[in-house]
């Protein structure tokens, strides 16, 4: 796909950079051998760590935007509720103006919670791009020159397992066994820490309002569905891919693991945890509320009764105020 080589082929420069510079750093300062397997994955991994590290901002604004789509969800349920059951042209139109309306009263941007997960697409298919050619011993487009191309692609793990050699294959072609073990070890990783980060997000950090809602119940069979895919699909990567994507999905779930932590969705079971180890802490701040009204002391009740005036007495006191 030549356009698509063409709008990657700046990115793909930075990822071969950034690879090649952890290579330098393995080889020139730890002293490893520039042709071992160990060297390339341990590169792979730096090359990992710097393009996550980068896309922090781009996570934090993804946070945020969520974060306002929870405030106006109450309001957006509100007219969603105002126009149910409602079919007519007229009705939708209204409903889709009164919802745009909310949108930007609020500031709020319903595509804006995605956007940085597009943004990353182009990032992520460089990244796969750059590892599988260069695991055919091919030269990039940037500092991953031939020499360096056909190292990668010769680089074992172990002295017997191929970097670019992959589960189907090994399985296929009778070995070697250590392939298949050190792919289907990644596999089963690959699977399980994809599982838990999102049953993390699904049972801890959603509110009791997201719980409640459709979209719920379609992310919790994601939630068995998505892994499957690693287990299908990760059979036919190579080796140095896998390791790609098994630190990546390491480090989404330390990440989400600080965010539910420290940022929990307001509402959820996270917040409510965290607001618990404050409390023992002794850090947590009172909470706003209506200001206290000073009491006003109760007038002591006499035991002695109260003795009868007469008319003429009282008109008297009443002429004297």
């Amino acid at each position: 796909m030549p356009f698509l080589d063409t709008i990657l082929w700046p990115i793909k420069w930075v990822v071969e950079l950034i690879l090649v510079a952890w290579h330098w750093v393995w080889t020139n300062v730890v002293h490893l051998d520039p042709g071992a397997g160990l060297t390339w994955v341990l590169s792979i991994v730096g090359l990992v760590l710097v393009v996550r590290a980068a896309l922090i901002p781009i996570f934090v604004r993804q946070i945020k935007s969520q974060r306002k789509m929870l405030e106006v969800a109450p309001q957006l349920k509100k007219i969603q509720d105002k126009y149910k059951g409602k079919k007519d042209q007229f009705s939708r139109e209204a409903m889709s103006r009164e919802t745009m309306e909310l949108y930007r009263k609020t500031g709020t941007n319903p595509l804006a919670s995605c956007l940085p997960l597009l943004l990353q697409m182009p990032i992520f298919f460089s990244l796969f791009s750059v590892l599988n050619n260069a695991q055919k011993g091919l030269a990039g487009v940037g500092p991953l020159n031939s020499e360096l191309g056909k190292q990668f692609g010769d680089a074992t793990l172990f002295g017997v397992a191929p970097l670019h050699d992959t589960f189907i294959g090994a399985w296929n072609s009778g070995g070697p066994w250590q392939v298949m073990v050190i792919a289907g070890s990644m596999v089963v990783l690959m699977t399980a820490s994809q599982f838990y980060t999102q049953l993390q997000i699904m049972s801890k950090n959603q509110s009791p309002e997201a719980k409640a809602s459709p979209m719920y119940k379609q992310q919790r069979m994601l939630l068995y569905v998505l892994p499957l895919v690693f287990v299908f699909s990760g059979v036919a990567f190579p080796l140095g891919v896998m390791f790609y994507w098994l630190t990546s999905n390491f480090w989404t779930m330390g990440q989400q693991y600080l965010v539910i932590r420290n940022m929990p969705t307001p509402g959820s079971e996270a917040a409510k945890a965290r607001e618990e180890r404050l409390a023992r802490k002794g850090k947590l701040e009172p909470k706003k509320g209506a200001p206290e009204i000073e009491s006003i002391p109760e007038v002591p009740k006499t035991t002695q009764r109260q003795q009868p005036v007469n008319k003429n007495r009282a008109k008297k006191q009443g002429d004297k105020k």
